[in-house]
């Protein structure tokens, strides 16, 4: 059977799913001696934790030779997109392509592609700091290959 994923915003699923994933956390830091020791820090029981262990993972757990597309919008002001651009390769992603489309009312929006595999920051944290370059809004994931 193909395997299929979809990327959802953790706010909208269940409390076990996030304590999983810290389960998994806290064993492949050693803060956790054993599968028992884990679901009893986070509060879940075994069974909640092998049901879903192979099935849940956080963004950075996936990002081994994949691409990573985001759009944005940026105010028409010269070395915004080259201050974004310079981010992302500050922290080791790899640009595969750049669409920008012709600002209107001083606004363009831009996607962007790139290769993640090399990333050396969680894949939400760089999303996020993107946002916080001036000139920079609306910053969305669009897609992970």
């Amino acid at each position: 059977m193909e395997k299929k994923y979809l990327v959802v915003e953790k706010n909208i699923l269940p409390e076990a799913f996030e304590k999983v994933v810290i389960a998994k956390q806290l064993l492949d830091h050693g803060q956790a001696e054993n599968i028992s020791q884990a679901v009893k820090i986070v509060g879940i029981s075994r069974s909640t934790f092998y049901k879903y262990k192979d099935s849940i993972f956080t963004l950075s757990e996936t990002t081994h030779n994949q691409k990573v597309s985001i759009n944005f919008r940026l105010t028409h002001a010269p070395g915004i997109l080259n201050d974004v651009l310079a981010y992302i390769a500050s922290k080791d992603g790899n640009l595969i392509t750049i669409h920008q489309d012709l600002p209107i009312n001083g606004k363009a929006s831009v996607s962007i592609t790139f290769d993640m595999s090399n990333l050396n920051i969680e894949l939400d944290i760089l999303i996020q700091n993107i946002g916080l370059i001036i000139g920079v809004s609306d910053v969305n994931l669009v897609a992970v290959e």
